[in-house]
């Protein structure tokens, strides 16, 4: 059942590896037993007297007796990943703080990128174009400043701000919902290798485990727990958006939300949690003002990351001369209303036209 050369951290990345006890559970039983040794050890009886279900303490015990743990750390090693253990230095503090913390965290990269400020950017898979640029700018311009960009590797916004990050010159980490070597989306494996390089890959589940649904659901919260400040871009009604900003309110993590167009169901998320108590970001200034860091950007270089569009060039023309209500704007441009309100927010993101208040705006 074990090996003399078993050392007390092996043992617990050995319990790791069996994903059914979960880091509450697991955490139970090392608190009541004492060492991983013992845990892993542990007979039929043992596991019932303190309430393990015999259909589970059987799985245990089948999944103990066929696991190589030597084989199982070769590979690890093969792969360049470690194994950060709860209580350890190089933990990341933030998360260590939170409840059901991972007793473990299989790290490819390296965590130093957690020493300076970090901020979650989160939003949906399925990302209007508005959602992209407000991603692609918020990302971009915090990683100029020095700030770690924490995402969740997925299709749409988490993605994008990934990509941002690492345009931006600055580190991002990546908390999967699978093992590392089992990247999902597949199309992302090259993307996870550039993470890799300055910053990270993180996950609590064993190097082969596939990414099952429930996974997303439960990684959240360490994407919430590693950052200072939860970002929201774009969510539905139903998304795991809001279940990341529901456990940074848990965790005291500070949550902003991007406002969004208010004809698309991804706005739900952002205009729900600023209806109760998120603070808006109308600009990365805002984010970077709250961390009271210095606002770094090249101009050159946003521009050529987010260019502008014809509509925004009307729009600029329409400002030319004074500065107008955006339903006065709506009409020289024929444009709606809607669209108008969704345009002046990303417009003045760029720093291309200042609110001057009561849906009065000029160009700068």
């Amino acid at each position: 059942m074990g090996c003399p050369k078993m050392t007390e951290k092996n043992y617990l990345i050995a319990l790791s590896a069996f994903v059914p006890f979960g880091p509450v559970r697991l955490s139970l039983l090392l608190s009541y037993f004492k060492t991983a040794k013992k845990v892993w050890s542990l007979s039929l009886s043992d596991l019932a007297e303190v309430g393990i279900k015999e259909k589970l303490a059987l799985e245990f015990i089948s999944f103990r007796d066929n696991f190589n743990i030597e084989a199982y750390l070769e590979r690890l090693k093969k792969f360049g990943i470690d194994c950060v253990i709860k209580g350890e230095e190089n933990y990341p503090k933030n998360l260590a703080e939170i409840d059901s913390a991972p007793l473990v965290l299989y790290v490819k990269g390296s965590l130093k990128s957690l020493d300076t400020e970090s901020v979650a950017i989160v939003g949906s898979r399925k990302m209007t174009s508005y959602g992209r640029e407000v991603a692609e700018k918020f990302a971009y311009e915090i990683s100029q400043a020095g700030v770690t960009i924490i995402s969740g590797l997925a299709r749409g916004i988490d993605t994008v701000a990934h990509k941002s990050a690492l345009e931006g010159g600055g580190r991002t980490i990546a908390v999967v919902g699978s093992g590392l070597n089992r990247i999902y989306p597949p199309e992302n494996t090259n993307l996870a290798l550039s993470i890799a390089k300055d910053g990270a890959l993180i996950s609590e589940y064993p190097l082969d485990y596939p990414a099952l649904r429930l996974n997303f659901a439960a990684r959240n919260r360490i994407i919430s727990g590693l950052s200072k400040i939860v970002l929201v871009i774009e969510g539905a009604e139903k998304s795991g958006t809001l279940l990341t900003a529901s456990h940074a309110a848990e965790q005291g993590r500070t949550v902003f939300a991007v406002p969004g167009q208010i004809t698309s169901p991804l706005s739900f998320a952002p205009h729900f949690l600023i209806q109760n108590g998120a603070k808006i970001a109308f600009s990365p200034r805002d984010i970077i003002s709250e961390l009271d860091l210095q606002f770094k950007v090249d101009t050159a270089e946003v521009e050529k990351v987010m260019p502008k569009d014809k509509e925004e060039e009307k729009i600029l023309l329409a400002l030319e001369s004074e500065p107008l209500h955006l339903d006065e704007i709506a009409r020289i441009c024929s444009f709606s209303v809607s669209l108008v309100s969704s345009k002046l927010i990303v417009m003045e993101m760029k720093g291309m036209v200042k609110s001057l208040g009561s849906g009065i705006y000029k160009k700068l």
